[in-house]
């Protein structure tokens, strides 16, 4: 599970928890998906990902407050999650869905980017969020230099 704080842990403390304080954090207000079996968190999971893809008949995207409104493209998520051969990991991830989504339309906090070690042609972004109940989480978008396209690659709990 996320890394959980204590509720009487102030957000000035969750900051500076958080990458040495240098990072903002974005509180959402969705909940994380319950639920311990892949099968019902993946049934919860496709039925808030539904409406964001059927409003599209080509790729399933969010738009993003800190982009100023660009397109963060979603289906690149869904293929890193299935990459992941432990099943444990995928509902740990899964479940925070909906809070990244959140936190990919809202937050204006500025993220911390680095260049890719992999590829020099592409930027990751680090974001993070806290949800309702103080639990820190990271949302990681890649955005390439060539065309400025900008997908979600993963979700993941502080104890990543």
């Amino acid at each position: 599970m996320g890394a959980s704080l204590p509720s009487e842990v102030g957000f000035q403390d969750i900051e500076e928890h958080c990458e040495g304080g240098d990072m903002k954090v974005y509180r959402v207000k969705a909940a994380k998906l319950s639920g311990t079996d892949f099968r019902e968190v993946y049934k919860k999971a496709n039925a808030f990902y539904a409406p964001i893809k059927k409003r599209t008949k080509r790729r399933a995207y969010v738009k993003s407050a800190y982009f100023a409104k660009d397109k963060i493209f979603l289906e690149l998520f869904w293929q890193h999650l299935f990459d992941k051969s432990n099943w444990r990991d995928r509902v740990r991830r899964l479940k925070y869905l909906p809070c990244a989504i959140e936190l990919i339309q809202n937050t204006r906090f500025d993220p911390i980017s680095k260049e890719s070690p992999n590829k020099p042609s592409e930027i990751l972004h680090r974001f993070a969020g806290v949800t309702k109940n103080n639990e820190l989480f990271f949302v990681q978008i890649k955005e390439s230099k060539r065309n400025g396209q900008k997908w979600l690659v993963s979700v993941f709990p502080e104890d990543h």
